[in-house]
Protein backbone atom coordinates (compact mmCIF):
# COMPACT_ATOMS: atom_id res chain seq x y z
CA UNK A 1 0.00 0.00 0.00
CA UNK A 2 2.88 2.54 0.67
CA UNK A 3 3.85 1.78 -2.86
CA UNK A 4 0.96 2.63 -4.25
CA UNK A 5 1.05 5.87 -2.21
CA UNK A 6 4.47 7.29 -3.35
CA UNK A 7 3.70 7.24 -6.96
CA UNK A 8 0.76 9.60 -6.16
CA UNK A 9 2.62 11.65 -3.91
CA UNK A 10 5.22 12.28 -6.83
CA UNK A 11 2.56 12.88 -9.18
CA UNK A 12 1.05 16.07 -6.76
CA UNK A 13 4.61 17.09 -5.79
CA UNK A 14 5.48 17.43 -9.83
CA UNK A 15 1.80 19.32 -10.54
CA UNK A 16 2.07 21.58 -7.23
CA UNK A 17 4.40 24.97 -7.00
CA UNK A 18 7.81 23.88 -6.12
CA UNK A 19 8.43 25.49 -2.79
CA UNK A 20 5.66 24.17 -1.38
CA UNK A 21 5.53 20.38 -2.97
CA UNK A 22 9.41 20.29 -0.87
CA UNK A 23 7.34 20.87 2.74
CA UNK A 24 4.22 19.43 1.64
CA UNK A 25 4.76 15.78 3.65
CA UNK A 26 6.24 17.23 7.03
CA UNK A 27 3.77 19.61 6.69
CA UNK A 28 0.68 17.73 5.84
CA UNK A 29 0.57 13.86 6.57
CA UNK A 30 -1.64 11.29 4.99
CA UNK A 31 -4.42 10.59 7.92
CA UNK A 32 -5.74 6.83 7.21
CA UNK A 33 -8.52 5.77 10.22
CA UNK A 34 -9.19 2.38 11.14
CA UNK A 35 -12.50 1.98 12.85
CA UNK A 36 -11.71 0.16 16.15
CA UNK A 37 -13.86 -0.14 19.56
CA UNK A 38 -11.74 1.50 22.54
CA UNK A 39 -11.11 -2.17 23.14
CA UNK A 40 -9.91 -3.54 20.11
CA UNK A 41 -7.92 -0.03 19.52
CA UNK A 42 -4.25 -1.40 20.52
CA UNK A 43 -4.59 -4.34 18.50
CA UNK A 44 -5.72 -2.77 15.38
CA UNK A 45 -2.78 -0.44 15.92
CA UNK A 46 0.18 -3.25 16.39
CA UNK A 47 -1.84 -4.84 13.60
CA UNK A 48 -0.78 -1.34 11.78
CA UNK A 49 2.45 -1.31 12.69
CA UNK A 50 2.64 -5.33 11.85
CA UNK A 51 1.98 -4.21 8.25
CA UNK A 52 4.24 -1.46 8.30
CA UNK A 53 7.04 -3.43 9.07
CA UNK A 54 6.06 -5.66 6.53
CA UNK A 55 5.67 -3.11 3.83
CA UNK A 56 9.74 -2.40 4.33
CA UNK A 57 8.86 0.68 6.87
CA UNK A 58 11.96 0.45 9.17
CA UNK A 59 10.77 0.20 13.14
CA UNK A 60 12.61 3.42 13.93
CA UNK A 61 10.48 5.00 11.85
CA UNK A 62 6.92 4.50 13.78
CA UNK A 63 5.96 6.15 16.82
CA UNK A 64 2.66 4.92 18.67
CA UNK A 65 0.65 6.94 21.25
CA UNK A 66 -1.57 5.64 23.15
CA UNK A 67 -4.82 7.85 25.25
CA UNK A 68 -5.86 4.73 27.46
CA UNK A 69 -3.80 2.49 29.22
CA UNK A 70 -0.05 2.27 28.01
CA UNK A 71 1.01 -0.63 25.49
CA UNK A 72 2.46 -3.47 27.17
CA UNK A 73 6.13 -2.57 25.65
CA UNK A 74 5.51 1.02 27.35
CA UNK A 75 4.98 -0.53 30.72
CA UNK A 76 7.51 -3.35 30.46
CA UNK A 77 10.42 -0.47 29.22
CA UNK A 78 9.38 2.02 32.15
CA UNK A 79 9.73 -0.13 35.10
CA UNK A 80 13.60 0.04 33.94
CA UNK A 81 13.20 3.66 34.40
CA UNK A 82 12.73 6.33 32.40
CA UNK A 83 16.39 7.18 31.63
CA UNK A 84 16.78 3.73 29.56
CA UNK A 85 12.82 4.14 28.41
CA UNK A 86 13.97 7.54 26.88
CA UNK A 87 17.06 6.53 25.59
CA UNK A 88 15.71 3.69 23.72
CA UNK A 89 13.62 6.38 22.19
CA UNK A 90 16.67 8.65 21.66
CA UNK A 91 18.41 5.56 19.98
CA UNK A 92 15.67 6.02 17.10
CA UNK A 93 16.00 1.92 15.96
CA UNK A 94 12.92 0.61 17.46
CA UNK A 95 9.40 1.37 17.43
CA UNK A 96 8.54 3.42 20.29
CA UNK A 97 5.48 3.79 22.18
CA UNK A 98 3.82 6.49 24.15
CA UNK A 99 1.42 6.99 26.58
CA UNK A 100 -0.54 10.49 25.56
CA UNK A 101 0.70 11.97 28.77
CA UNK A 102 4.27 12.27 28.07
CA UNK A 103 3.86 12.14 23.84
CA UNK A 104 4.87 15.64 23.85
CA UNK A 105 8.81 14.95 24.74
CA UNK A 106 8.80 11.94 21.83
CA UNK A 107 10.26 13.68 18.43
CA UNK A 108 8.68 13.08 15.18
CA UNK A 109 8.79 10.36 13.49
CA UNK A 110 7.62 9.47 9.44
CA UNK A 111 4.87 7.61 10.43
CA UNK A 112 2.79 8.12 14.15
CA UNK A 113 0.05 5.50 15.15
CA UNK A 114 -2.61 6.70 17.12
CA UNK A 115 -4.40 4.15 19.29
CA UNK A 116 -7.49 5.98 20.96
CA UNK A 117 -7.74 3.40 23.57
CA UNK A 118 -9.84 4.88 26.59
CA UNK A 119 -8.52 7.25 28.62
CA UNK A 120 -10.36 10.87 29.10
CA UNK A 121 -11.63 12.78 25.86
CA UNK A 122 -9.06 15.34 27.02
CA UNK A 123 -6.31 13.21 25.90
CA UNK A 124 -7.80 12.36 23.39
CA UNK A 125 -8.04 15.68 22.34
CA UNK A 126 -4.11 16.37 23.37
CA UNK A 127 -3.01 13.36 21.59
CA UNK A 128 -4.44 13.46 18.46
CA UNK A 129 -3.39 17.03 17.72
CA UNK A 130 0.01 16.21 18.53
CA UNK A 131 0.40 12.41 16.77
CA UNK A 132 -0.26 14.66 13.93
CA UNK A 133 2.41 17.46 14.46
CA UNK A 134 4.54 14.50 15.30
CA UNK A 135 3.93 12.70 11.58
CA UNK A 136 5.91 13.45 8.88
CA UNK A 137 4.44 11.30 5.94
CA UNK A 138 1.57 9.90 7.65
CA UNK A 139 -0.65 9.37 10.69
CA UNK A 140 -2.76 6.23 11.46
CA UNK A 141 -5.13 6.81 13.63
CA UNK A 142 -7.53 3.60 15.82
CA UNK A 143 -10.45 4.16 17.69
CA UNK A 144 -14.30 5.29 17.35
CA UNK A 145 -14.25 7.59 14.29
CA UNK A 146 -16.72 9.55 15.89
CA UNK A 147 -15.03 10.14 18.63
CA UNK A 148 -11.64 10.61 16.01
CA UNK A 149 -13.65 12.81 14.16
CA UNK A 150 -14.77 15.20 16.82
CA UNK A 151 -11.11 15.96 17.84
CA UNK A 152 -9.44 15.81 14.26
CA UNK A 153 -12.31 17.43 12.42
CA UNK A 154 -14.90 15.90 10.44
CA UNK A 155 -13.74 13.46 6.99
CA UNK A 156 -10.96 12.03 8.66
Amino acid sequence: MPAQRAPRDAAAAKSGPPAPAAAATPANPQIQLIPASVEGALDAAEEAVDLLLESGRAPGEVLVITTGDPHPWAAHELSFGETSYWAQHDAGDDVFYADAAVAERAKARPVVVAAVNGGPDTSAAQALPLALARAGALLIVCGDPQRINSVLGAGV
